[in-house]
């Protein structure tokens, strides 16, 4: 199949000396790769010994450079992003994945790539309020050892919804209580926001570790 021209993207880069292994993160669908939820995240793996590489969709990056904002750029455009990320990368022992639109791509891309493990934080398994329109077919089949970290009231897929998803063995979600989309819990849960992204961090640290090198 052709793949569809794409710039390549900026690659910012946090990583401890001697990192072994890459994570690749891509961003969601509103926001670029230099939020606070991104740049948490990216810092407190990259402090676990994971070297962490963000970019941007060119969609996000025409906006931040043009200070105008702009809607995702079409599906064949995202995949192809991702492999030229990949390709730059280099596959092998690479793990790649992302917030919500990021993740998702990410897991559209991850077996054809031939990476060793995809990481969705906040998958968004169906449109807000739109149960019946599923992002799950891909899932059901997918190869490579993946990682869902999902809030379990999250609008776009709530621990109810995807109980009845027949996801595929290499599937494993982890629930973060009460969090929401950005993992985020309400304050009467009694946990802070700071806490479950910890926890997700703890969780994604320890599906690497179980990774083949």
């Amino acid at each position: 199949m052709k793949r569809t021209s794409v710039p390549d993207p900026e690659l910012r880069v946090d990583a401890p000396p001697g990192a072994a292994r890459t994570l690749a993160l891509a961003h969601g669908a509103g926001a670029g790769m230099a939020t606070p939820y991104m740049d948490f995240f990216a810092q407190a793996l990259a402090g676990r010994g994971l070297r962490v590489v963000r970019f941007e969709f060119p969609y996000m990056a025409q906006a931040r450079a043009g200070g105008k904002k702009a809607p995702p750029n079409p599906l064949p455009v995202l995949r192809a992003t991702w492999l030229k990320v990949i390709d730059q990368l280099g596959h092998a022992g690479l793990i790649i994945g992302g917030k919500s639109m990021g993740g998702r791509i990410a897991s559209l891309v991850a077996d054809e790539a031939g990476v060793a493990g995809l990481v969705c934080l906040g998958y968004p398994f169906h449109p807000v309020a739109k149960p019946d329109r599923l992002r799950v077919e891909h899932l059901q089949s997918i190869k490579t050892p993946t990682l869902i970290v999902q809030g379990e009231r999250d609008p776009f897929g709530d621990r109810a919804d995807v109980a009845g998803y027949a996801l595929a063995a290499a599937v494993r979600i982890a629930w973060l209580p009460d969090g929401d989309h950005d993992l985020k819990p309400r304050q009467s849960s009694g946990a802070t926001q700071r806490q479950t992204w910890e926890a997700a961090v703890e969780e994604i640290d320890r599906f690497v570790a179980g990774l083949a090198q």
